[in-house]
């Protein structure tokens, strides 16, 4: 029997509204040891804001991170999968749209995300990214 994302999934998220200066969503991920913040709106999934697309978006284009919003700088297309689908439905998708996390949708409602490492410890957890993932931050 095929392995399902829920399975896997974390369902511990950290969410904001697209208002959200990005100075506080890197103090949040920082806080929360993360390395994205899911932009909704009433529960739908909206956007996705990394620490690359802080560096990038906004740090390297020398815009003020307090007053840029998470709105501004998010990559907005989100690919979804569903607690039911299969795990290698996540594999799949990660691998052709070069992501790192997927948000998991029930009902075009956020019930959790499924990482690149989420899935390195599960596929392979004697694998280095399994070990990284699983390893203690250094901050």
């Amino acid at each position: 029997m095929s392995q399902k994302i829920r399975e896997i999934m974390t369902e511990r998220l950290v969410t904001t509204a697209d208002q959200m200066p990005v100075a506080e969503a890197a103090r949040r991920m920082r806080d929360e040891d993360i390395g994205d913040v899911l932009v909704v709106d009433d529960g739908h999934v909206k956007g996705v804001v990394t620490d690359r697309d802080l560096v990038v978006r906004v740090l390297a284009e020398g815009k003020e991170p307090e007053t840029t919003t998470v709105g501004e700088v998010c990559s907005g297309d989100v690919v979804t999968v569903a607690p039911d689908d299969d795990v290698s439905k996540a594999v799949e998708l990660m691998r052709s749209h070069a992501l790192r996390r997927l948000p998991v949708t029930e009902n075009d409602r956020l019930v959790g995300i499924v990482s690149l490492g989420d899935l390195a410890v599960e596929r392979d957890e004697q694998s280095a990214l399994a070990d990284i993932s699983r390893a203690q931050p250094n901050t």
